[in-house]
């Protein structure tokens, strides 16, 4: 806790215990090894020694909580919480239902969410801190073992009225050229935009470049994809989502007022499941892996049956 927050204080919040107490510790430690462990200024630094130690109380922690997790599905006395990491705005399609049959298997267990960018999932689930992420792994980690959950496509949202306003009399012959896949044109219409750290805004940025837009006009920024879609259907810029959360999270309004452009290939990544390699895998992983599964395929299967091709096509 103390190399994570480079603080006694705040390390010392986190243990519940005093300041004083937690110096102590780390001086008794220092004593008992014959070697400083810590540089005591603001921020807190570790030590070379410091740093060795800390890898090893990792993997005592880690082999230690693979043993207990080992010994609870021997005995199936399920008690704990389990770690869970996802990007806000997709969370919450999903993951009502997916907790909710998490726990009519598991009512021991607890769910702790933490929600984040793209990166920032990847970064907690390397320290430690996440027992399983939902994220875009478009790089291979050696320590994450990755489980494919779902495939998902980013699409093109512009209200109507916008993009009469933008390309007037050539509407017609600009939306043609979209659905062809000629983008040239986006240079002249504002968008609504993630960062680069998320899928959406790192998508988009590159489907701008390769159209030829270097600087596209962009009228705000947000990690919410609900946000987004919200500022979308306002008019105030055209912007790139994922088309399962557009469906599932459009936040008022009426949806035919948005038209949709399909991006290509190029636009199609798979949400994947990453957990940590371990010695032993802990069940309650895989078993809310499947559940997670079992509910992305009742919501796909309801977006068929309910599917309208032209509601949010320009006509």
């Amino acid at each position: 806790m103390l190399a994570r927050e480079r603080s006694f204080t705040r390390a010392a919040e986190k243990l519940h215990i005093t300041q004083q107490s937690l110096s102590a510790h780390i001086a008794g430690m220092e004593q008992e090894l014959g070697c400083k462990l810590v540089v005591r200024r603001i921020p807190l630094e570790l030590t070379y020694a410091g740093s060795v130690l800390l890898r090893y109380a990792t993997d005592f922690q880690q082999s230690y909580n693979a043993m207990k997790r080992e010994f609870s599905d021997i005995s199936q006395n399920h008690r704990g919480v389990l770690r869970v990491g996802i990007a806000a705005t997709r969370g919450r399609v999903f993951l009502p239902d997916v907790i909710s049959r998490f726990q009519q298997r598991y009512p021991s267990m607890a769910v702790a969410l933490s929600e984040g960018s793209n990166s920032a999932l990847h970064q907690m689930l390397l320290s430690g801190t996440l027992d399983v992420a939902i994220a875009d792994f478009p790089i291979l980690m050696s320590d994450i073992q990755l489980r494919l959950f779902y495939r998902e496509r980013i699409v093109l949202l512009i209200s109507k009225a916008l993009f009469q306003s933008v390309y007037g009399d050539c509407a017609e012959s600009t939306a043609k050229q979209f659905r062809e896949g000629d983008f040239s044109k986006l240079a002249s219409c504002p968008f609504v935009m993630g960062t680069e750290d998320d899928i959406d805004g790192r998508i988009g940025h590159d489907l701008l470049g390769r159209a030829g837009v270097t600087t596209p006009i962009v009228r705000s920024t947000s990690h919410n994809v609900g946000m987004l879609l919200t500022l979308c259907l306002k008019g105030i810029g055209a912007c790139f989502c994922p088309e399962n959360l557009a469906r599932d999270m459009m936040p008022g309004g009426d949806p035919g007022a948005l038209m949709r452009f399909d991006l290509g290939n190029e636009a199609q990544y798979a949400m994947r499941f990453g957990y940590r390699k371990q010695p032993y895998q802990w069940a309650v992983i895989s078993d809310f892996m499947d559940i997670a599964g079992q509910v992305q395929d009742d919501l796909q299967r309801r977006a068929a049956e309910n599917a309208d091709p032209e509601q949010t096509v320009f006509s």
